[in-house]
């Protein structure tokens, strides 16, 4: 559980120490999500685009970075980013995943009910001067509204949208997920003031690629397939990197997380769409929001460094290279981030042989 003071304290020192220019702001609520199998849950988690998004950027973004994010007092997880308390309880999701196949995991669709949604952020729940060079508007359960990420587009130089924050509809019944067209909604007005939008391939149907790309870059993350980039003038694909799906949740929120860093850090789009590939791929092999390891994330560092040298973090406005072609070095980057995630598997082997890590899920994670 948390306490409403120490988080108000706590979210206004994050105002006064990080709500500077060439700052990142990230909006969306934490969750809680269970998982079900065959009628019993069979994990439940931390959850929210926001929570494996800071997962990724935490460790590879050198500006400072900005969370605004709402629970209730249930809330049952640590966090970096301490989020403020509403009145309402924590947003809850449930998952059903089919039966599991004869080798495990969570393979197949799965339905995705929204059991409660916690209180909307609002523009007031913002910064009232800063700005910031880079903005991500990442809702899950439409608590992000359309005057909210149209304070958002004020406050920042680029935003990244992930459109199922827009789209997704909940049946007033069993809460069940679905998703309406982009055009129905209060946000398509404001699609040529967004930077990037982001979907799943489920999604890509709902919001008429050939008419968004003409106001803003799409791209749309296919799984094993990697993902494919549209804008005005052309599109492209992006390879994918192999994994072992144990769990597909959060893919698409790290592989976002792993774009901005990317973009952050002066990589071309593609080479961005590459290395959010690389976080999507190592999500889906663990239950909840991933555990990097030092080993690897230090590998993914030296190899940015190897493309771009030291991020510009004293820019206001030239860090973000909004290039659509594959650097030279593309083949290069994508071969160090596979002998990174070879450093990530051993170590995931290692932790499975002793049993280290089942002992920290259950320890911290446990609501």
């Amino acid at each position: 559980m948390v306490s409403e003071d120490g988080l108000h304290e706590d979210r206004h020192h994050q105002h006064h120490q990080n709500a500077t220019p060439g700052g990142g702001l990230v909006v969306g609520n934490y969750c809680h999500d269970v998982l079900f199998r065959d009628g019993p849950p069979v994990s439940q988690t931390l959850g929210g685009a926001a929570s494996f998004v800071s997962n990724v950027l935490d460790a590879l973004s050198p500006f400072p970075l900005l969370y605004i994010a709402k629970v209730g007092a249930d809330f049952a997880y640590h966090v970096p980013h301490l989020p403020r308390v509403a009145s309402a309880p924590t947003t809850l999701f449930h998952a059903q995943f089919p039966s599991a196949p004869s080798n495990g995991g969570y393979h197949g669709d799965r339905i995705l009910r929204l059991v409660r949604a916690c209180d909307p952020i609002s523009p007031s729940d913002l910064p009232d001067e800063a700005r910031f060079e880079f903005g991500l508007a990442v809702g899950v359960a439409g608590e992000i509204l359309p005057e909210t990420l149209i304070r958002i587009l004020d406050l920042c130089r680029v935003v990244l949208v992930d459109v199922q924050g827009m789209i997704r509809s909940f049946d007033p019944i069993d809460g069940t997920v679905g998703l309406v067209p982009l055009r129905s909604t209060g946000f398509f007005h404001l699609l040529p003031r967004i930077g990037f939008l982001k979907a799943s391939a489920e999604e890509a149907p709902f919001i008429d690629i050939q008419e968004v790309r003409k106001w803003c870059c799409v791209i749309v993350t296919q799984g094993k397939d990697g993902c494919r980039i549209y804008w005005k003038d052309g599109e492209m694909d992006v390879s994918p990197f192999q994994a072992e799906e144990v769990d597909p949740t959060g893919a698409g929120d790290s592989f976002l997380g792993g774009f901005v860093a990317g973009l952050v850090w002066g990589l071309t789009i593609p080479d961005a769409a590459l290395l959010g590939n690389f976080f999507g791929s190592l999500t889906v092999t663990q239950v909840g929001v991933p555990k990097f390891n030092d080993r690897m994330l230090q590998r993914v560092k030296e190899e940015l460094r190897r493309r771009v040298g030291q991020p510009d973090v004293g820019s206001s406005g030239s860090s973000f290279l909004l290039d659509f072609g594959k650097s030279d070095t593309h083949q290069i980057f994508q071969k160090g981030l596979v002998e990174a995630a070879k450093l990530a598997n051993a170590d995931c082997h290692a932790n499975s042989l002793t049993g280290k890590d089942d002992d920290e899920k259950h320890s911290n994670n446990k609501p």
